[in-house]
């Protein structure tokens, strides 16, 4: 289901959660639309009879996303050696720090298995030595510090990937949209408004 097999009808392939309507090809490929082998992060482009051949009144979208004969989703996922397909996160959230990719739904998940975090966010600060770091932004309990943070996630991830700078922000201050989802966007100029929006060396 990972490669660009078709998936016939009403098979459940492992990793995805619903059983497919139609019959659907599926390739991850990287940031040249080159197709990546298992175990290494692409982007999920799909071609079936059933989807749609593009955007209303948008052609350079729809030339864009359909490059190749392909439709880029923007979502990036890990092909295992059964076939299964393992979401790791947004390809416009990926944080570009020197010269390595880091993906911050691999360090939020982290940070938020704690039971005294409540919500966490990793966006990208700008960096002169690496061009941009990982911020992690938390709403945590008023005991947890800084080092409690990056201590959770020592051992456990690459220190290229460890977040620069942790910034507490009060839970009702993350900015989000009608339907409640966090606009990191907008998470990155509050940090910058107040000057937060840097890079600190993580220990």
């Amino acid at each position: 289901p990972a490669s660009a097999a078709v998936i016939g009808v009403g098979e459940l392939p492992a990793g995805l959660s619903k059983r497919q309507s139609s019959g659907c090809a599926v390739r991850l490929v990287d940031w040249d639309d080159t197709e990546v082998p298992d175990g290494v992060p692409g982007e999920a482009t799909i071609r079936s009879p059933s989807l749609f051949s593009g955007y209303w009144n948008n052609p350079e979208a729809t030339a864009e996303d359909f490059r190749g004969g392909w439709f880029h989703m923007g979502d990036m996922f890990v092909r295992n050696p059964d076939g299964s397909l393992d979401f790791v996160d947004r390809r416009k959230y990926l944080i570009k720090s020197g010269g390595e990719n880091v993906y911050p739904a691999e360090i939020e998940r982290l940070i938020l298995a704690g039971a005294d975090i409540r919500e966490a966010v990793v966006v990208r600060a700008p960096d002169a030595r690496w061009g941009e770091v990982p911020v992690a932004v938390v709403a945590a309990a008023p005991h947890v510090t800084r080092e409690d943070v990056l201590g959770r996630l020592h051992g456990r991830l690459a220190r290229y990937k460890l977040p620069k700078a942790v910034v507490f922000l009060d839970y009702d201050a993350f900015p989000r949209s009608t339907t409640g989802k966090i606009k990191r966007h907008d998470v990155e100029t509050l940090l910058d408004s107040r000057g937060q929006l840097k890079g600190d060396p993580a220990p």
